[in-house]
């Protein structure tokens, strides 16, 4: 069994999930079984996912919605020594916590991330999930679609997620990298293409773009949050 300093607790929020909550936390289970936590933290679904999650997480709880505060409110239930952030629509790769506690304790890093592939064939696809990996890799800013990963110590200093409903993620990687780089680590995880299809490939391509320079450059998260959806 793992020491409490070395436990993952993997936090997902969720969101009317009823339809794929399941397959997110069935392939969480070999990692409970090493005596990592999975948290579940539902924002108010009316499909019944918290009833669906409880027999596959250690804790299933309720949070106010927004994925900031559900993901806020899952750090402060956990009680692992890393906390990891799952979102429900993305897959960890093979032996996930191996690579998360001995990157961070090999580099001597406090935070990190995974690089990303996508699940669709659109040849654009792989396009996209290369550019996602590198833009991180060279920016050391972090998504949530690359399964952020802290100490809980570092987590705590940064202040946690900020309340905002976009970039949220953007912003505690800001945070993050001025307290030490990430570790990025090379395993992928795998998160689902439905939105660059269901959108089109392009112009989610040019969406997200310009969300993130707007944001760059001072925009309202809410505003940003209102053009996403």
């Amino acid at each position: 069994m793992t020491t409490a300093a070395d436990r993952i607790s993997i936090i997902v929020p969720a969101l009317n999930e009823a339809g794929g909550i399941r397959d997110t936390l069935a392939p969480l289970q070999p990692l409970r079984a090493c005596g990592h936590q999975v948290v579940v933290v539902d924002g108010g679904s009316a499909d019944g996912t918290p009833e669906l999650a409880h027999p596959l997480a250690d804790r299933v709880i309720a949070s106010a919605r927004g994925r900031a505060r559900q993901q806020n409110a899952g750090a402060a239930a956990a009680d692992g020594g890393v906390l990891l952030f799952l979102h429900a629509d993305t897959r960890l790769p093979p032996d996930a916590d191996r690579l998360v506690l001995d990157g961070l304790r090999a580099a001597g890093r406090g935070w990190g991330r995974f690089d990303v592939r996508l699940t669709g064939a659109h040849p654009m696809l792989r396009v996209v999930e290369r550019m996602i990996s590198l833009r991180s890799r060279a920016s050391g800013i972090a998504t949530g679609d690359q399964a952020i990963f802290v100490r809980r110590d570092w987590f705590v200093r940064a202040g946690g997620f900020p309340d905002i409903p976009l970039m949220e993620d953007v912003a505690l990687s800001r945070t993050l990298r001025r307290m030490g780089p990430p570790l990025c680590l090379r395993a992928p995880v795998l998160t689902s293409s439905r939105r660059w299809e269901e959108r089109g490939v392009w112009r989610t391509i040019v969406l997200m773009w310009r969300l993130r320079l707007a944001y760059a450059l001072g925009a309202d998260p809410a505003r940003l949050a209102d053009r996403y959806r």
